[in-house]
């Protein structure tokens, strides 16, 4: 019978049984996906986006269906630093799988202020520090696409925190290996990619957009490609890991995101159509190590082989 692979993998302190994630804002905040997924086989857990105070986000409709994907512009709804800490991190310090918490804010100083709150938290064991969030009118998209507010930002927040910090890039920059760079001369453990991109859709019978935000962030499918390409363009620039993300149904898309470069990857809108897409993924990664006689999945890193066959 084949050794059973090591799947485990480090990001900054902070140590994974296996490189599965799920991506911030796909997955609640845990008890809503507890009863169909059994949170304790998950890499990590990545809870929706946490502001200082509760967001009450856009008015609906917020999420529509287009070919291939998912158009959102939930708005970053959420209870708040206390509302979270208070009402759902207790349920989640009964699982194994660390959990990190997805932060954002208005100004650089919410930022670091929410960072250094989350620091004092047990039961908080990494920060995804969202920087490109597109569906959000104050200063989120700045700071993603904009070099020295990036800068800026991650700076004050790694100077506030010692949990291990992953900036989540913006794609919508023309040379995504600059940020990560950033990132990572900031002080960032890993880098996490991409991001939605900005979309619409519109009822052509009413002639008005779909959403009532007008505009939203594409997930899914459609982009897998778009973010198999920066992932690999992020991990040639950096020496921190990336987390890859963008249109994983199945073990496969994962996989070549790991091959491309990525040390870990997140699911996202996978979740809404199959809830246990994770675990899934977690199985086909670990059958494909078996089948190609690897002892762990951090020997595929970033085995993509791009010169010309001899």
């Amino acid at each position: 019978m084949p050794m059973k692979p090591d799947l485990s993998i480090r990001i900054g302190g902070l140590v994974m049984q296996n490189p599965v994630m799920t991506a911030s804002g796909t997955f609640g905040f845990g008890p809503e996906f507890a009863r169909l997924v059994d949170l304790n086989r998950l890499g990590a857990i990545v809870v929706k986006g946490i502001s200082l105070k509760p967001a009450q986000g856009n008015p609906t409709p917020r999420l529509v269906e287009v070919p291939g994907g998912l158009l959102n512009a939930i708005g970053l709804q959420n209870p708040g630093f206390e509302g979270f800490v208070r009402d759902y991190l207790p349920f989640l310090r009964q699982y194994q799988a660390p959990v990190i918490v997805n932060i954002w804010g208005h100004t650089i100083e919410e930022y670091a202020a929410i960072a250094e709150r989350f620091s004092e938290v047990p039961g908080v064991h990494g920060l995804e520090l969202n920087i490109s969030c597109p569906n959000i009118k104050h200063g989120g998209i700045a700071f993603g696409t904009d070099k020295k507010m990036a800068r800026r930002v991650i700076a004050a927040v790694r100077a506030r925190t010692r949990l291990p910090l992953i900036p989540k890039l913006s794609p919508n920059v023309p040379a995504i290996a600059e940020f990560a760079r950033i990132a990572e001369a900031c002080g960032a453990d890993a880098v996490s990619l991409i991001n939605s991109f900005p979309a619409m859709a519109i009822d052509i019978e009413t002639r008005r957009p779909i959403l009532a935000n007008i505009t939203g962030g594409l997930t899914g499918p459609a982009i897998h490609t778009i973010a198999l390409k920066m992932v690999w363009e992020a991990a040639r620039a950096v020496k921190i890991p990336v987390i890859g993300m963008g249109g994983i149904t199945s073990a496969k898309e994962a996989l070549a995101f790991i091959i491309a470069g990525a040390s870990a990857v997140a699911v996202g809108t996978a979740n809404f159509s199959e809830p246990r897409c994770t675990l899934a993924v977690i199985k086909g990664i670990e059958a494909y190590l078996v089948r190609h006689h690897l002892a762990s999945v951090r020997a595929l890193v970033g085995t993509l082989e791009t010169g010309s066959a001899s």
